[in-house]
């Protein structure tokens, strides 16, 4: 397919493991703050998007007939996942810990090809990424072995229809997945009574606007998205799965993931218990499709080790992954809620997170004293920063409120966890796009859609988005850029940020808050939030 700008009018009515001195060091001085116990909490979570699951597997099912892979080299895959294990990143080292001991691959379904085009779940959830992959990882990979499963028309490619014939093909086709780390995802559009139409697509690739892979009208056809994959860890503190919320549980997403990622079939009934306990279940969420999971079964994943600041916990500091399993048996859903759906009564905080606190009382003026101090500042900031939320859809307008006294845990009331603790899908101004593009951010590259509402309270008003979001779900224009959420934890491992990875650095996080806030933040302040974000 020739690279161009298509413009449709539809106005009709593997991980590295290199040695490093520091590993063993970390592995051993980590050990020494001991294994916890985890205990689990209770809530249900349903199912919504029932239709636009079948109608992704639909997709998939076609675009494999119409362009089949061209490479299925495998997935290579470590012997053993151990019980602690730490990688190198950006910041410093990230951790992964099992409570329940190591995971032989070999006897796990997350690991194995259950595909036809060479994929496991290994393939785009790496422990050296916080258990997602980052686009720095992606381009490496990508020099190391274009032919690499990571690679795959099926949502690799902008389009499964692109040319890979050659090396400068192939880098035009896995543009996105270079340049900002994200997966094509292909949802239908929703059935009526669907209250908008897309109108209009400036598409970079032609992908939507060609409707053997698109659309095939305004309110037909499937809708091409571009998203950074979430963690596959920690994921006991969900309520939410997906950007969406499509996936009614992790053992559904399975199948899925199975079917549409690896091109595969539906996974046994084993194989998606071995998958989610590996991964971890939703317990809060979903304590009956959780039930034969065993108990301590789960990764967690943060960051560990800070290159200046070096351990991220001991020394008064809770950092680290094996402390953020013990938080475990602490949640359950709606913790710190703050707008009333708090099971227990208790009152919302701000203080979200706690752990770096004790380091705001060090002196000194060496490298590692002075970037704890910078973390613990930065966790205050976080912690204490009154934010006047404004034009935020989902909150704003759900309490019909056009300003709201908030701070960063308004929307990220999770303790020292940090994404929502019931479901809540938020449009924060991240997937806008034309006149009101997001401020700091990096949308080049994306479609944009124009999406006009036809019907339901919204009738007539017209948004430019670069991903429809929850409304591809729920039919519905109130959601319209909404989506989740993530949680906060194993970022300087998973750049770039947002679900569109329109956030190249956790500074351009911290500018486009500042400036979509109008917070005015010091840029003493900015680095210092960094440094903490950066920590967690």
């Amino acid at each position: 397919m020739n690279r161009r700008t298509d413009q449709l009018n539809l106005t009709r009515g593997p991980p590295s493991t290199a040695f490093n001195p520091i590993l063993p060091t970390l592995m051993l001085t980590t050990f020494l703050a001991g294994v916890p116990t985890i205990a689990t909490a209770q809530n249900v979570q349903a199912d919504g998007g029932a239709a636009a699951r079948a109608g992704a597997i639909e997709h998939i099912a076609k675009m494999q007939r119409l362009f089949p892979e061209v490479s299925t080299e495998k997935q290579p895959t470590p012997p053993v996942i151990p019980e602690l294990r730490i990688d190198l990143d950006p910041g410093g080292a990230i951790g992964s810990f099992q409570p329940s001991g190591p995971t032989i691959t070999a006897k796990n379904a997350f690991f194995q090809d259950l595909g036809t085009n060479g994929r496991t779940c290994f393939t785009c959830h790496l422990p050296d990424s916080a258990w997602s992959f980052s686009a720095q990882h992606a381009r490496d990979r990508f020099e190391a072995n274009p032919n690499d499963p990571l690679f795959r028309l099926i949502d690799g490619a902008t389009c499964p229809s692109d040319d890979v014939s050659t090396l400068s093909a192939k880098q035009r086709a896995y543009s996105l997945l270079l340049t900002k780390g994200l997966i094509r995802i292909g949802l239908p559009m929703p059935a009526s009574p669907r209250e908008f139409q897309i109108i209009a697509v400036d598409d970079p690739y032609g992908c939507n606007t060609d409707p053997m892979t698109g659309l095939t009208g305004s309110a037909t056809g499937t809708v091409s998205v571009y998203r950074r994959p979430l963690p596959t860890a920690n994921l006991g503190f969900l309520n939410t799965i997906m950007w969406d919320g499509r996936e009614p549980s992790l053992f559904s997403q399975a199948v899925d993931a199975t079917k549409n990622h690896a091109e595969g079939t539906i996974p046994t009934t084993l194989q998606q218990q071995q998958i989610v306990s590996f991964e971890g279940c939703t317990e809060a969420a979903d304590p009956v499709l959780c039930a034969d999971i065993p108990a301590g079964a789960g990764v967690f994943t943060a960051q560990i080790f800070d290159d200046a600041g070096e351990y991220l916990f001991g020394s008064g500091a809770n950092g680290g992954p094996i402390s953020l399993s013990k938080q475990l048996s602490k949640f359950f859903i709606g913790i710190n809620d703050p707008l009333g759906q708090n099971p227990t009564g208790a009152p919302f905080t701000s203080e979200i997170f706690t752990l770096f606190s004790n380091w705001g009382s060090l002196h000194g003026h060496d490298k590692k004293t002075e970037r704890r101090q910078a973390i613990a500042r930065g966790e205050q900031l976080f912690n204490t920063t009154k934010i006047n939320i404004t034009s935020v859809a989902g909150l704003n307008d759900a309490l019909h409120q056009s300003s709201i006294d908030g701070s960063c845990g308004t929307c990220h009331d999770s303790f020292n966890v940090g994404n929502h603790s019931v479901k809540a899908p938020l449009n924060i101004g991240v997937a806008d796009a034309g006149k009101n593009s997001p401020p700091a951010l990096d949308i080049a590259g994306l479609p944009v859609f124009t999406i006009w509402c036809t019907s339901g309270p919204l009738a007539g008003k017209v948004y430019e988005v670069t991903d429809p979001g929850r409304a591809l779900i729920t039919g519905q224009c109130a959601d319209i850029g909404k989506v989740k959420g993530p949680i906060l934890r194993g970022l300087a491992a998973r750049a770039p940020y947002f679900h569109n990875g329109s956030a190249t650095t956790l500074r351009d996080v911290v500018e486009f808050y500042n400036q979509r806030f109008e917070i005015g933040f010091t840029e003493q302040q900015k680095a210092d939030l960094v440094a903490f974000l950066s920590s967690l």
